[in-house]
């Protein structure tokens, strides 16, 4: 069970949770490597949460994590339905789930592999679902992982700067055809209610428009700010849209509703309403692009490679000394930790006064609000 202050662990329990994204695989490496090295012995729990429920482990060793590096995913498996603590059991006729508190299933499984500590790797939803557990004794390690950079208490999450690099290469190829069409591209990326990611990238891309969800947008100055560009001779448009930016005076779009789902919610649509909008408004004809799973996918980019490292490697160090219940993260540029709690249920949004806001605006970026 839970090892006592200052005392170094002999056997922790490892999970990814949540969403894959490229890096799991070099915290999972990290972490192994360096346990192994200090006689630590670590257990990975397959599908996140859902292998603690169901008692789904597997032994890590070197060999295991050998040539890992530079995958994307997660050899461990995730799951983004498995919160111990209201888990969907059984469906009603009706359609309707019945949810039971796996937590204390969850404890004797602990108990069982005899672990010290878990390491468990994801964001917001995750860290949440480690609550329970802080609050039964168990020493929980959190690393930050999500595309969408919205964890609360650090600066970046990994993963966050792949789906950049993918969003802004979409972005680019969409510009060649927009080109040459003369068209309006509506290219839609990933955030929830963070708009970071569709910033990042649509500033990286020299997109023309950027919605994002921290700043309800106005059609009618989209389709000012693409006129404008026409009257100028620019016979195309591209505008990026995060998946959760919404008009202003109305609601985000939503594509469906996952009932068992911890985080049931699913935003998508709005690239296909923004491009319809545009091309009612401006006679521009108008295409969309969602680009959705496709930002999670394939091999980590160096920076998140070295990130991640550092993350898992950190995680390790807080074990070792003794740390209980921290969150990796980083902070000003110096990796750093937290309470663990301090993630839990909340998100990073981008604040209005936010430095690249005002470099976007300064290359005559529109962010549909009608602000130069």
């Amino acid at each position: 069970m839970p090892n006592t202050p200052h005392t170094p662990p002999a056997r922790i329990g490892l999970l990814t949770g949540g969403g894959d994204c490229p890096g799991l695989n070099a915290v999972i490496r990290a972490v192994v490597k360096e346990a192994i090295f200090h006689d630590i012995a670590v257990v990975g729990f397959e599908d996140g949460f859902l292998g603690l429920i169901e008692d789904r482990t597997r032994n890590l060793t070197i060999d295991d994590v050998s040539n890992i590096l530079t995958q994307g995913g997660t050899i461990l498996g995730s799951s983004n339905k498995a919160d111990p603590g209201n888990y969907p059991s059984r469906q009603n006729p009706d359609g309707s789930w019945v949810y039971e508190d796996r937590t204390q299933q969850c404890m004797d499984v602990i108990g069982r592999h005899g672990l010290d500590a878990l390491v468990v790797v994801g964001g917001d939803g995750t860290m949440t679902c480690a609550n329970p557990f802080v609050q039964r004794g168990v020493n929980c390690i959190g690393v930050p992982k999500t595309i969408d950079n919205d964890l609360h208490g650090t600066d970046i999450t990994f993963g966050f700067l792949t789906a950049v690099q993918t969003a802004t290469e979409a972005l680019d190829r969409v510009h060649t055809t927009a080109a040459s069409h003369h068209r309006v591209m509506v290219v839609e990326v990933m955030g929830r209610n963070a708009g970071w990611l569709a910033l990042h990238a649509g500033l990286a891309s020299g997109s023309d428009v950027i919605l994002i969800p921290e700043i309800p947008f106005s059609l009618d100055e989209i389709a000012q700010a693409i006129t404008l560009r026409s009257k100028r001779g620019k016979r195309f448009s591209i505008i990026v849209a995060s998946e959760g930016a919404r008009p202003s005076g109305g609601e985000q779009i939503v594509d469906r509703v996952i009932e068992n789902s911890p985080d049931p919610i699913r935003l998508g649509g709005v690239a296909k309403w923004v491009a319809e909008q545009v091309e009612d408004r401006t006679g521009i004809e108008s295409r969309y692009v969602v680009l959705g799973h496709v930002q999670r996918g394939g091999t980590p980019t160096a920076a998140d490679r070295i990130l991640a490292t550092q993350f898992g490697d950190h995680a390790m160090h807080l074990l070792r000394d003794g740390r209980r219940n921290r969150l990796v993260v980083m902070q000003q540029g110096k990796l750093t930790d937290v309470d663990i709690n301090e993630a839990a249920g909340k998100q990073r949004l981008v604040p209005l006064d936010h430095p690249l806001l005002d470099a976007a605006r300064s290359v005559y970026t529109s962010f549909g609000d009608g602000h130069a």
